[in-house]
């Protein structure tokens, strides 16, 4: 995570260089088996730099495009909350937060889903009385609060739709 922090780091955009991991199709929102993956957008002046962004990008652009499905029938989400390995990523967790336009908060546990299942036990034998006691042992290692501009955002993210598109229904 922290080779590829800098590596993103190391050019000041995407060049309109993405890629869309549709190895084997599209799950959520787009529901497309037939999908295939794409890099595109490359040029003469494209760097291993480009690619590692785009990659870590592609992350955070398949997340907006769930959370974008879920505020079409939930209340609007206010912080995202993540774990797991990608939490490394200082630059994936910055463009995340800057993306949905929200701030995202590190959990300082960074594997939560067995701490879930045993705080979950735990509630079921009244090991704690409600979810609130869970809630006030949560702790974040780090908050991320959204910088870039509703331009910027917007424009990066019809390119990722662009890409997304292009990949769609490749196998026939």
């Amino acid at each position: 995570a922290e080779e590829t922090d800098a590596i993103a780091r190391s050019i000041k955009t995407n060049d309109n260089v993405y890629f869309v991991p549709a190895f084997t199709g599209l799950g959520a929102p787009y529901w497309d088996p037939r999908a295939r993956g794409v890099l595109i957008g490359l040029e003469r002046g494209t760097t291993r730099a480009h690619v590692v962004r785009a990659t870590l990008e592609s992350i955070a652009f398949q997340t907006r495009d769930l959370i974008d499905a879920m505020r079409a029938v939930t209340p609007a989400l206010t912080v995202l909350r993540a774990d797991g390995g990608g939490t490394a990523n200082a630059f994936l967790m910055q463009f995340q937060a800057d993306l949905l336009a929200i701030p995202v908060e590190v959990a300082a546990i960074r594997e939560t889903t067995a701490l879930g299942a045993a705080s979950l036990a735990g509630l079921g034998v009244k090991l704690w009385r409600s979810t609130k006691d869970l809630e006030q042992r949560r702790a974040v290692a780090a908050r991320y609060e959204p910088r870039m501009s509703a331009d910027e955002r917007e424009t990066l993210y019809a390119g990722w739709r662009r890409a997304v598109e292009r990949a769609r229904e490749w196998v026939i």
